[in-house]
């Protein structure tokens, strides 16, 4: 049996993937509310996997209602050892048309109303995000959406806007001069709070439009986008299958597995004891050591 267990947040018809055996749905109770739906656990090719629809089965939750620290609590709690995102995103280049897939290296974060750590009064944390996405699971995740048959881009810069509202044109134009490649409105504060519960995280982001920057184009609309999801849609579930085939069997240790190590910074004398108990699974690792 495989070492891993791989936590997939995506859309409803990821899930659909023939060869997932001893498929259930489990709901997962958190201190942080509830996730965006039931989990979905199974296996593929001997491998664990537990799926979460990001925005609940239907698509019931806008960007903004998402209850990110649940779903990544939710996560831990299901054993996960590392997360894959995916996504749909807007691109802002011609190099990275409509259908296809980025493999996101770096972030940046323009959401505002969400809650972005599971840290704070009575116990606060800072931990490194300067590399926030799991260089080895972004490698295999490539090559999983290459076999499977989509073209992929490496490397790429994703911009997370709060929404539910797409860009304005000058938005658009001014996330181009920063240098961003894709524009989305899910990646944060997800990836921030992977890295807090110390779990290695991976962005698959698949092209759905090219945003607003194109003066000669309409907006984007929401049936554009979805009727390119659906092309994306068999190729996302052939990637998850070509993972369970890439992956090694034994899972050797991240260095994104103790990030808390060094990260909280309250004394120990002085930390919560509501605020931990809410973090057994978050940072029970790292508490339990500190005897808290």
């Amino acid at each position: 049996m495989s070492e891993w267990i791989i936590g997939i947040i995506g859309g409803s018809g990821l899930y659909a993937i023939e060869g997932l055996q001893d498929a259930q749905w489990i709901a997962v109770d958190t201190p942080w509310g509830k996730p965006s739906d039931e989990l979905l656990i199974g296996y593929i090719n001997g491998t664990k996997f537990v799926f979460l629809p990001r925005h609940g089965r239907g698509h019931r939750l806008s960007p903004t209602d998402i209850n990110v620290r649940a779903n990544i609590d939710a996560l831990k709690r299901a054993g996960c050892t590392d997360i894959l995102s995916i996504s749909a995103v807007g691109s802002l280049w011609e190099e990275l048309p409509p259908g296809r897939f980025v493999i996101a290296e770096q972030f940046i974060d323009r959401t505002f109303t969400r809650p972005e750590s599971f840290f704070g009064k009575g116990l606060v944390a800072h931990v490194s995000m300067a590399d926030p996405v799991c260089p080895r699971l972004s490698m295999l995740a490539a090559d999983a959406a290459r076999a499977a048959g989509a073209d992929v881009s490496e490397g790429g810069t994703y911009l997370a806007m709060e929404g539910p509202q797409f860009s304005t044109r000058a938005e658009s134009r001014l996330y181009r001069d920063w240098g961003c490649d894709i524009i989305g409105m899910t990646a944060m504060p997800e990836a921030k709070l992977a890295r807090e519960a110390e779990l290695p995280y991976a962005l698959v982001g698949m092209v759905t439009d090219y945003d607003c920057w194109r003066e000669e184009e309409d907006g984007v609309e929401v049936a554009d986008v979805l009727k390119v999801l659906h092309l994306n849609a068999d190729l996302a579930r052939s990637l998850v299958l070509e993972l369970a085939r890439r992956l090694p069997e034994a899972r050797t240790p991240s260095p994104i597995d103790t990030c808390l190590d060094h990260a909280i910074i309250t004394a120990p004398q002085a930390r919560d004891p509501a605020m931990a108990a809410r973090l057994d699974a978050i940072a029970g690792r790292v508490l339990k050591m500190a005897g808290q």
